[in-house]
């Protein structure tokens, strides 16, 4: 199921260039409109374009809006309820990117230190250069050496799934992201990997966040799952979000549903959904794995729009949010794999930054500064500073459907929403 997953990473975006159109008229200030948003979840179920999904809007210091529509089991008529479970995939990456960066507060680690002084196996990772005429592979020693900065901004040089490419290849041969790993065979594993490009010369969504929690494990010495509980998910009162769910919870999962070309929605295996989250794994993935009602997610975006806090609890420091939401990539990083697909966007630490207004109309809307990110099976959520408001938006379709999101936040912002200029 996770190797479902990962190939849906790849289609998280267009594969096209976003056509040029003139963008619509500016409107400056935000009205949510509830029942533009309720309308919107209720069509999208009776098209078919989703079974079931669930909208959680935070706003000027109160739950703003709540809506959901259609069924977490379809098949079984189980409607969404607030108390519904959903596999975040992605979305578990801006969590385990909070957790790091406690450790980077407590100065147990320096952001332009190599990766190789914590997790020594990354000091012989080679780049592949090309292939000989033998089609044996051309392998060097990097410019530089892979620095914790690189794996928080995903310029290590890492991959993330099987290919036709070299790396990709050897990849799918040492099978790192294999569940019956742990995080340590993983990383030794992932070592092995020749890197795409030199560190800090292009962007490529990654494995590096699960190169993250490896490296929680070694500065911590515990275990990765415990260490994000104890230090994030319990002090924010995120009771029910976990890697591993107990089984009295299983029937309160969503199901995924795979989208097609005609339009058709079919139920994911039972089994091999509960594969990631539930049942016996070695694996604890940082870059995948969490399980959350959109109440748990919440406080996780409460968190980041209280600049570090929620209800008083302190979990990260006000200036290490706004490092983490600050464009981190150098202007020299032109190649970004997919990442411009998703607008007029840069990329902090873990998460994606909107760096100015919609250029056209097939960008989603949104307001300068706001950060955010999503999860192979189509669930989002976006912090928006500007508006005093978070969004988390919660649904299983697989691929991912950019339409979704799109839609979703039209409905929010309205359609001709820009929001405020940006540099």
């Amino acid at each position: 199921m996770f190797r479902l997953a990962l190939a849906a990473l790849a289609l998280a975006v267009p594969s096209s260039p976003l056509a040029a159109q003139q963008p619509p008229a500016a409107v400056a200030d935000l009205q949510l409109e509830p029942a533009r948003i309720d309308r919107l979840l209720q069509q999208m179920v009776a098209d078919g374009r989703i079974a079931g999904a669930s909208v959680l809007i935070w706003k000027d210091g109160r739950e703003a809006y709540y809506g959901h529509a259609g069924y977490a089991d379809r098949e079984a008529r189980r409607p969404i309820a607030r108390d519904t479970l959903y596999q975040i995939h992605s979305m578990t990456k801006p969590v385990t990117g909070v957790g790091l960066m406690r450790l980077w507060e407590a100065g147990r680690f320096g952001l332009d230190e190599p990766l190789a002084k914590y997790l020594p196996e990354y000091a012989t990772t080679k780049v592949f250069k090309g292939l000989k005429a033998d089609g044996s592979p051309i392998l060097k020693a990097p410019e530089r050496p892979i620095l914790i900065r690189d794996i928080l901004r995903h310029t290590a040089g890492f991959g993330y799934w099987a290919g036709e490419a070299y790396p990709e290849r050897v990849f799918a041969r040492l099978d790192p992201l294999n569940m019956d790993n742990t995080l340590a065979q993983f990383s030794r594993k992932n070592a092995q990997v020749p890197l795409f490009f030199d560190p800090g010369t292009q962007w490529r969504y990654s494995d590096a966040v699960d190169v993250q929690a490896r490296l929680i494990e070694v500065l911590t010495g515990l275990t990765f799952e415990d260490y994000m509980l104890s230090q994030v998910l319990r002090p924010l009162g995120m009771t029910e979000a976990a890697w591993t769910q107990p089984e009295s919870r299983y029937a309160r999962i969503a199901m995924p549903y795979r989208g097609s070309d005609s339009g058709t929605l079919t139920r994911l295996d039972e089994k091999e959904v509960r594969l990631d989250n539930f049942s016996d794994r070695k694996l604890t993935m940082g870059g995948s794995g969490l399980a959350s009602t959109a109440d748990d997610y919440m406080r996780f975006a409460r968190m980041l729009l209280g600049e570090g806090s929620l209800n008083g609890v302190r979990i990260i420091k006000p200036s290490t949010v706004a490092l983490m939401a600050t464009d981190q990539l150098d202007p020299k990083v032109t190649e970004r794999m997919w990442l411009p697909e998703k607008g007029n966007v840069g990329f902090g630490f873990d998460l994606a930054v909107r760096l100015g207004r919609p250029k056209d109309d097939k960008e989603n809307r949104g307001a300068t500064g706001e950060f955010f990110w999503d999860g192979s099976w189509t669930s989002l959520f976006w912090v928006d500073p500007h508006n005093r408001m978070a969004v988390v938006f919660m649904v299983q379709k697989d691929p991912y459907d950019f339409s979704l999101v799109q839609d979703i936040r039209k409905a929010v912002y309205g359609p001709n929403y820009l929001g405020p200029k940006g540099d």
